[in-house]
């Protein structure tokens, strides 16, 4: 790492960690009791750039490697403290992607920019009842229909399903959806397709969740929704390719998030364990604590270490034209579960340093403790991780 990435890293995640610890650490638990955090929040963000980081500057982004993103994405979890603020705060990162790559020219500029300018909220619309990780199986269905007006301007779909677990769900203006247009079932007939969120015959049920209180987590309700063809993104049927390149990105977000937020259970418990005294002395004198504080940190510094390794090879492989490599793939499918489990681990053992005061609301680890379940789930379960890897590499 030449020493220009070395000082953009460390001023990218200075300037993170000054927003996460100012305008985000102090207020995530009114935001948590009130089920969701400002708007306010994304115009914040976009003016320190945070919204923008990987997207073209023509749509008003700036170009980043995930070397440059790895310390901004860990000091936004550490210093933040809440999986739901920052699930809903970058859903974009999941909803656009497919839009920049895919979309028309006129249909990317009309929507990134004003995403990332925070006027406006993304989210992706994939996960259906009773369908889970299984996204050949969806079940949403995009009939098209002409105009009548003999040119393709009147020709439109409609779409009919549900889809759920749906981040930003209530609040998105954009909704990028995998529908089904092809005939039967499979991979070959889906589709990607960008639903405007004020679009009639489009209903909201939020969802009440274990963790992440503040995200506002829908089930969608597609009733006859007119969609206008131009919002196509790429062509019929390409659609299953889509979500499996877009989940690359989101799984390495992933752990990013998981390392900061296992990172910030540390600090808690460390802090605790250096103030609270039992027996005449501090928690941290006794070698049990200690142990377990070690054990933290050594999952912690391994997580550190694979991530690093693997955006950096991702930033080389993207370079080459080889995004989607196969063992890339496989060592990000290892690299979720990997940080998953740190995050886990290190939320378990913080509560139990924490003790009484760790079953209670407000504490970081308290809270943490209880996102982690979605970290091992979103972006595809563990069983789904192992099982992927082992195909790419050829098992």
């Amino acid at each position: 790492m030449n020493a220009e990435l070395q000082a953009d890293r460390a001023a990218l995640a200075d300037t993170v960690r000054r927003f996460a610890e100012n305008e985000i650490a102090p207020n995530v638990q009114a935001w948590d009791d009130a089920g969701e955090f400002p708007r306010a929040l994304y115009t914040r963000a976009a003016e320190l750039g945070l919204l923008g980081l990987s997207y073209p500057e023509e749509l008003g982004g700036t170009p980043a490697s995930y070397s440059l993103k790895l310390p901004a994405w860990v000091a936004l979890a550490r210093h933040g403290k809440s999986g739901g603020v920052l699930a809903s705060l970058f859903s974009h990162n999941i909803g656009l992607p497919p839009v920049v790559l895919h979309g028309s020219d006129a249909v990317r500029r009309e929507v990134v920019p004003p995403v990332l300018r925070g006027e406006k909220i993304a989210a992706l619309a994939i996960t259906e009842p009773g369908g889970g990780s299984d996204v050949a199986a969806l079940r949403t269905t995009a009939r098209r229909e002409s105009g009548g007006g003999g040119g393709s301007d009147g020709d439109h779909y409609v779409v009919n399903g549900e889809k759920t677990f749906i981040t930003s769900g209530m609040r998105a203006d954009w909704i990028t959806v995998a529908v089904r247009t092809g005939e039967g079932r499979g991979a070959g007939g889906i589709s990607m397709l960008l639903v405007p969120g004020d679009t009639p015959g489009l209903s909201r049920t939020r969802l009440a969740k274990m963790g992440w209180l503040c995200s506002d987590t829908a089930a969608l309700h597609f009733d006859n929704v007119r969609v206008p063809a131009r919002y196509l993104l790429g062509d019929e049927g390409a659609g299953f390719r889509m979500v499996m390149g877009n989940f690359n990105g989101e799984r390495i977000g992933l752990a990013a998030g998981a390392l900061g937020f296992a990172q910030a259970c540390l600090d808690e418990a460390l802090a605790w364990a250096r103030e609270r005294k039992t027996f005449g002395h501090a928690l941290i004198e006794h070698q049990a604590v200690r142990h377990k504080l070690v054990d933290m940190q050594m999952r912690i510094a391994s997580t550190e270490a694979w991530i690093e390794a693997v955006s950096t090879e991702g930033d080389a492989l993207e370079a080459a034209g080889r995004f989607n490599a196969p063992e890339w793939v496989a060592q990000i499918c290892m690299l979720k579960n990997h940080a998953t489990q740190t995050m886990q681990f290190c939320a378990d053992q913080a509560v139990q340093i924490l003790g009484g005061m760790g079953f209670m609301r407000g504490t970081v680890s308290e809270r943490i403790y209880r996102e982690v379940k979605v970290m091992m789930i979103g972006g595809g379960a563990e069983e789904i991780m192992k099982e992927l890897a082992a195909r790419q590499m050829g098992w």
